[in-house]
């Protein structure tokens, strides 16, 4: 897909690798637009859900992805104005997205969306095709990882916060099932670009890891 004449940013990466936090504040530091794809399929699920569509049912499901209607701003998704981020983002959707982004037709519904939203001055787009799918003529592209036990523990502490009631085992299970279909998905699967910058964020603060990437935007004439 041709990108338009902006800047972008791209990034990819597993779950819960801090891809969200280190998209929102490169969007701050360069001043740019910020999407969440990720939140554009929880949308769709939790629509599905609590519309009692089944995740199986394709046609439903694209008919929700092409009917969306949602606003980046800063941090929140808004839907009708309220900011429904809160409860996207608990690991209650992040299985059921997982099913939803596996299905190639509403990939495909959700591309446009995703498409128009690359906006002067700049688009910081984060998930887990941006790279290497959506935005393939990103300026910048980066994928993010982190051993499966360290990302389960940061999760695990968002779901305490969230009090869902799951534990370490369970959250750990789920991420090692998520980034199998993630990686085996038929259109979108999980892989480094072959020009971006992988990062393995194990042993590294979200400091080092944004200042990295800052970095290596600049380098590829981001802001400069």
């Amino acid at each position: 897909m041709e990108r338009p004449e902006i800047p972008i940013i791209a990034i990819d990466g597993t779950s819960s690798s801090g891809k969200g936090t280190i998209a929102y504040r490169l969007a701050q530091h360069f001043g740019f637009n910020y999407l969440n794809s990720g939140a554009l399929y929880r949308l769709v699920a939790y629509e599905a859900l609590a519309s009692g569509v089944e995740l199986d049912n394709v046609e439903l499901l694209v008919n929700i992805a092409k009917n969306l209607e949602v606003t980046f701003e800063d941090k929140k998704v808004l839907v009708n104005g309220d900011d429904i981020w809160p409860i996207l983002s608990t690991q209650t959707y992040g299985s059921p997205a997982s099913i939803v982004s596996s299905i190639t037709e509403v990939r495909l519904a959700l591309d446009e969306t995703m498409l128009r939203m690359a906006k002067a001055p700049g688009l910081v787009a984060e998930g887990r095709d941006m790279c290497t799918r959506v935005f393939t003529q990103a300026q910048a592209k980066i994928y993010l990882d982190a051993d499966p036990a360290i990302r389960a523990s940061r999760r695990f502490v968002e779901e305490e916060k969230a009090h869902t009631g799951k534990t370490l085992e369970q959250i750990y299970e789920e991420l090692l099932l998520r980034d199998e279909r993630d990686k085996n998905k038929e259109v979108g699967a999980l892989y480094p670009a072959d020009d971006a910058l992988v990062i393995d964020s194990s042993s590294m603060s979200r400091d080092e890891v944004l200042e990295q990437c800052i970095t290596w935007c600049e380098q590829q004439g981001i802001g400069v």
